[in-house]
């Protein structure tokens, strides 16, 4: 299987009468991610599956992703890719998908970093994941712990470089 771990772009700060669940993608983060996400359709980056956190800006991040990158089918909300959830609770749900071949996970920080290192195997390791960040992660079986093989990491900024 195929883990695409996206970051949501940039987004708006926080409204005091509406809290950080309502924060909405920038024009700047929605162009950001579109640079990435062509390169990734470029790359034939074709998710059979995207989940994103139930977040707004997550959602809006899973969204462009799945117009750029053709995905037809719905997208599925889920709690375990919230900012405060744990990289275990991300595994045990992407464990379950196992008959999947592709799955685009749309979510935040802090949690992206450290489920990057998680799934290569050793939680130790430090991954600056930016805002509107693609990475490829290739898993070939479900145990317990995970040992995925990075696949390769896209920011905004390399994606306008090319």
């Amino acid at each position: 299987m195929d883990i695409f771990l996206l970051r949501h772009g940039i987004a708006e700060d926080p409204k005091p009468a509406e809290g950080d669940a309502a924060r909405a993608l920038t024009a700047e983060g929605r162009r950001r991610l579109r640079e990435v996400l062509e390169v990734a359709r470029r790359a034939e980056v074709k998710p059979s599956l995207i989940l994103a956190s139930p977040l707004k800006r997550a959602i809006q991040t899973a969204e462009i992703a799945a117009k750029i990158l053709n995905y037809k089918e719905e997208i599925l909300r889920t709690k375990v890719l919230l900012p405060e959830s744990t990289p275990e609770d991300v595994w045990q749900e992407v464990r379950g998908l196992r008959t999947e071949e592709s799955v685009l996970l749309a979510g935040h920080e802090p949690l992206f970093s450290s489920l990057a290192a998680y799934l290569l195997g050793d939680p130790s390791v430090r991954v600056d994941f930016k805002k509107g960040g693609l990475m490829k992660l290739i898993v070939d079986s479900f145990p317990p712990l995970p040992r995925a093989v990075l696949g390769w990491y896209l920011t905004p900024k390399l994606a306008v470089a090319r």
